[in-house]
């Protein structure tokens, strides 16, 4: 067992990055950033013997390939410090971003949510639907621990012949969470990279994510209505009218995103800065106004003893993943890109986004998570150089992300689901891969067609 020194060593670490990034941030001091590259280096040193199997050994291939084209390139001290701190906003939101989360646990809403969901849910269709729905709300808050929450909710009752098929709703809803919330590491890495505003592409994402239950709701159809018919509809009105959502929670959740969306608009600040601060203050004025303080203290101090040590894993290779992006843009990869798109005989735009979707989804498939590519096309590419604009890349990024998700054996969500469900891995993501198909068929139209013409 971890001995409580060396655990408190390595959280004083990951507390310093993000303290240092913060003053950064307000300050603009330059000489806070090799102070920011050597924390980095630090943790990755610190971290890396908790890692076991494919994730220790990208991390160690990360930082060598990356070290070893640095020394090739013979880049200045400062080239090393910055592209150390590439994914240093990531760790800051880790930090943060998950106190949104403590009042969505507050019991009397997880009490009520329960009885609205078994109450109004009875067809298998809505249940199939208000199940992928549900979580991709929850999952903007509560990230991954919105699969068990929904998962409680859904099997408190026995589900005859729908196992598989909630399965694929609660991992489809995390990965619809991922397209547009404000609070996941994609956001902040694609947003951050870009140099864009959160609210310049939710519409674009809110409309991706609604055509994400279509096509889900499309691919599984079939095999919803070989389940039980639906019950009367005077049953269901009555069932509608005898539960209603927590009105405190949906509030709440509301004017969480209402205010992030005002902060952005008014406050000149990085959106991960905005983000720290309203999860410092809102979840904290939330919970004393309800009288519970106690559930906020409890979730804080889970939050650091539990939540953190546990994220480990992910903060040591999405930092050593930002290294080795660094280490390729400074071989300047990105201004042979459009040279090579020239040859093929389609629109460069369309070359690139086939390509893109191609590259992050087969790689996520394999086991590679979806950051490693991404971090290096956001931080590497120049959008004006494939003709596409920089909102137009983003919606790519993101929307490659969340249709790579539920096809990775290596997704935390696909491990958490094959848990709980009591199942290999690879039979929680097989069933995906119409969907994924799907997705990725829908993203190329979708951009082409609305977010071109935007």
């Amino acid at each position: 067992m971890k001995s409580a020194v060396k655990a408190a060593m390595e959280r004083s670490i990951i507390f310093a990055i993000a303290a240092v990034y913060i003053v950064q941030q307000l300050t603009e001091l330059e000489m806070l950033t090799p102070v920011l590259g050597c924390l980095v280096f630090l943790a990755i040193v610190v971290l890396l013997p908790n890692l076991k199997g494919l994730t220790l050994w990208l991390t160690v291939f990360f930082m060598v390939v990356g070290i070893v084209l640095m020394v090739l390139q013979k880049v200045e001290a400062s080239v090393w410090f910055e592209s150390a701190e590439i994914n240093v906003t990531i760790v800051t939101l880790f930090i943060f971003a998950p106190l949104f989360g403590i009042p969505v646990r507050l019991p009397e809403y997880v009490e009520a949510l329960k009885r609205f969901y078994q109450e109004n849910f009875r067809s298998k269709a809505a249940l199939f639907i208000g199940t992928q729905f549900l979580t991709q709300i929850m999952g903007v808050f509560i990230n991954v621990g919105s699969i068990p929450v929904v998962y409680q909710m859904v099997f408190v009752k026995p589900q005859p012949g729908m196992s598989r098929l909630l399965a694929n709703a609660l991992n489809r809803g995390f990965a619809g969470a991922i397209l547009w919330s404000p609070y996941f590491a994609a956001m902040t890495l694609v947003t951050s990279a870009l140099n864009l505003a959160w609210s310049s592409v939710l519409l674009y994402l809110l409309g991706l994510a609604f055509l994400s239950l279509v096509v889900s709701l499309a691919v599984d159809y079939r095999e919803l209505r070989k389940t039980e018919p639906e019950p009367p509809q005077e049953e269901q009105a009555e069932k509608l009218r005898s539960a209603v959502f927590p009105v405190g929670l949906g509030i709440y959740l509301i004017t969480a995103i209402i205010a992030i969306f005002l902060l952005e608009r008014l406050v000149e600040l990085p959106m991960v800065m905005l983000i720290c601060i309203a999860a410092v203050w809102f979840p904290l004025i939330w919970c004393i106004a309800k009288g519970s303080l106690a559930v906020y203290r409890q979730g804080l101090k889970n939050h650091v003893t539990v939540t953190l040590p546990a994220l480990q894993k992910e903060i040591t290779l999405f930092l050593a993943a930002g290294f080795f992006s660094g280490s390729i843009g400074a071989t300047k990869f990105g201004s042979s890109i459009p040279a090579m798109l020239a040859h093929i005989p389609l629109s460069i735009s369309l070359t690139f986004s086939l390509l893109t979707v191609a590259l992050i989804a087969g790689t996520s498939l394999i086991g590679l998570h979806p950051i490693v590519p991404v971090t290096i096309l956001a931080g590497g590419i120049d959008p004006v150089s494939v003709q596409i604009s920089p909102i137009y890349f983003a919606v790519l990024l993101l929307g490659s992300w969340s249709l790579s998700n539920p096809i990775s054996p290596a997704s935390a969500v696909n491990n958490l689901l094959a848990g709980l469900f009591k199942k290999p891995v690879f039979e929680v993501t097989v069933p995906n891969y119409k969907f994924a198909g799907c997705m990725a068929i829908v993203l190329i139209i979708y951009l082409m067609v609305v977010v071109s013409s935007g």
